[in-house]
């Protein structure tokens, strides 16, 4: 609603204010209609901004639904009026998602309502209806006829006021004050819904009626796109999966992928894309650590949902959590840890024969500091010098890092926190010269990825290759490894099964979970206090998944996983 129409606003509340009598029952149901229009109108296009608070929101709203409830007869009404409502809510909205209108502007508006509403003293424009008698003709309308034994309220016989036919140019102030000076009508005797519910109006970006939308921004070109291929391909089975069976609350689930490449230069363009053209309401898989660097930021800016990324990294591991994201999976800290312990409990290798091969970014760096930190725990905090071998992003250039470890005879293992096409390329021209080197990975390494990449050089550089895994082994019989094959098979035929399309599966299953419990009147705050309520939630992971206000990694197992010679997964005791 701009300003110039507030008079009709005025006229109609009215005609529709409790008390307010001879009026017809057309016109006052349409006086309601065209109120709720208007009003709806600037609510809708403030819910778009999340930078105006929901609370002023919620008191603008609840002083509409006071009028509206007050002057309701039946559920008839009550529909039509909340059907105008919610066509308003949305078309205010659309206003600022296409740019029609700023969130300076919409923030204006609301505030020439609250003003009005808070200052019963403000001045009417030339020719209206002063103020106090306005008030005076809501708040004290004559005293009804007692009416013996009646089931609903008397009817009232305060004059009508016509609604004006042009509203003049000026604003009106005084005219919204009647929803601060609405009184309380006796109860009807029609049970209603309730009105206007403040999540109603407060619908966010990416929900209509029947959709909600998501976006993932990873690599889906260069070396490292397999990794972004079976994220999606994992998600999008979960989506295709819980739309079929009617979706979340009757919305169906989209998800829309950008190609970033895995370079953070391309990320803050994929990101904005994601967010300002294609209105998604949040982000799902996102790929990697460099990239997320640039991402994280983006939507916490926004306070838009950044969930279940596919990095282990600690910057997305704050503490005490940042509120809008969201981790499934172990941390890189957990899973070196795990491996190291490994190799030293098990292996039984010295600290100083483990090496670390890893990508020359924020990745390498977190995968790194997880290795030193479980060194120094079993150094009783000690620290010790470890051998760091690299190589570039998106490259398989490898040849300064195999020289590295050439010089280093003394490493009998290799921590490796890297890509598949690098992390095969390492092993391929390291084995000759070290073969009973033990190569360990992470799980964002790409297990299936790596395995086929191993497989074509030969049985010798496939067998005893270790990865770490932050989901269950593909080639196991539990019920979420039945339900994923089966779902794979489904809507992917042909697509084998894979550990980073299986874990793309579980996120999004968390996700629908938390989707689920924070019911149809969804947005991005209700989502957030539904998943930090999620409890034990049991996914047929062995291992139930939680989280809380203070615990945003829903998960914290790390299981084993070693390549035989045909280049399949074994599962391994990692303790």
């Amino acid at each position: 609603m701009r300003i110039q129409s507030v008079y009709v606003v005025v006229g109609t509340m009215l005609i529709a204010a409790p008390g307010v009598g001879n009026a017809g029952l057309s016109d006052r149901v349409d006086a309601l209609r065209q109120i709720a229009t208007d009003v709806g109108h600037v609510i809708g296009a403030a819910s778009a901004c999340r930078e105006i608070s929901r609370p002023r929101i919620k008191a603008m709203t609840d002083k509409l639904s006071d009028l509206i409830k007050n002057s309701v007869a039946n559920r008839e009404e009550f529909s039509s009026i909340q059907q105008a409502f919610d066509q308003s809510t949305a078309a205010g909205q659309r206003t600022v998602t296409s740019k029609q209108i700023d969130c300076a502007a919409a923030d204006r508006d609301l505030a020439e309502m609250e003003r009005i509403v808070a200052s019963p003293q403000a001045a009417a424009p030339p020719g209206a209806v002063p103020a106090q008698a306005r008030a005076a003709t809501i708040a004290s309308p004559p005293p009804a006829p007692a009416v013996t034994g009646a089931s609903t309220p008397p009817a009232r016989t305060t004059p009508a006021v016509a609604l004006p036919q042009s509203p003049p140019s000026a604003a009106a102030p005084a005219t919204l004050r009647t929803l601060a000076a609405v009184p309380s009508a006796p109860a009807a005797t029609a049970v209603l819904p309730p009105i206007f519910a403040p999540t109603t109006i407060a619908a966010a970006r990416g929900i209509t009626d029947d959709e909600i939308r998501f976006g993932i921004s990873a690599p889906f070109s260069g070396a490292a796109k397999e990794l972004g291929r079976q994220m999606k391909l994992g998600i999008e089975t979960a989506f295709n999966r819980v739309n079929d069976a009617g979706g979340i609350h009757g919305r169906k689930l989209r998800l829309i992928a950008a190609d970033d490449g895995y370079d953070p230069a391309r990320t803050a363009e994929t990101m904005t894309q994601l967010y300002e053209k294609d209105q998604v309401f949040g982000v799902i898989g996102n790929v990697g650590t460099p990239t997320a660097v640039v991402a994280a930021p983006y939507a916490l800016e926004r306070r838009m949902l950044f969930f279940g990324a596919f990095t282990g990294a600690g910057l997305l591991r704050r503490d005490p959590p940042d509120r809008y994201v969201f981790n499934y999976r172990a941390s890189y800290a957990e899973e070196t840890n795990a491996v190291v312990r490994y190799l030293v409990k098990i292996r039984r290798l010295r600290p100083e024969q483990i090496a670390v091969f890893a990508q020359q970014d924020s990745y390498g760096d977190a995968g790194f500091e997880g290795v030193a930190k479980a060194m120094r725990a079993l150094r009783s905090g000690q620290e010790g010098t470890i051998v760091r071998l690299g190589y570039k992003r998106n490259t398989v250039d490898v040849d300064e890092a195999v020289a590295q470890l050439r010089k280093n005879t003394a490493i009998k293992a290799v921590v490796m926190v890297a890509t598949y096409r690098a992390a095969a390329r390492f092993i391929e021209k390291t084995r000759d010269a070290n073969p009973t080197m033990i190569y360990t990975n992470v799980s964002f390494v790409g297990s299936t990825a790596l395995a086929e990449e191993l497989k074509l050089l030969g049985p010798k550089y496939a067998a005893g290759v270790i990865v770490t895994q932050v989901v269950p082994a593909v080639d196991g019989y539990s019920s979420v490894i039945l339900d994923y094959k089966s779902a794979l098979s489904t809507y992917f035929p042909g697509e084998p099964p894979d550990y980073v399309s299986l874990e793309g599966y579980v996120t999004a299953n968390v996700l629908i979970e938390a989707l689920k419990r924070a019911g149809p009147q969804l947005d991005t705050e209700r989502l957030v206090e539904g998943l930090e309520s999620l409890r034990d939630l049991d996914m047929g992971l062995g291992t139930p998944v939680n989280f809380g206000r203070v615990e945003h990694q829903g998960l914290h197992k790390v299981w084993g996983t070693q390549l035989d010679a045909t280049g399949h997964y074994q599962p391994i005791e990692l303790q």
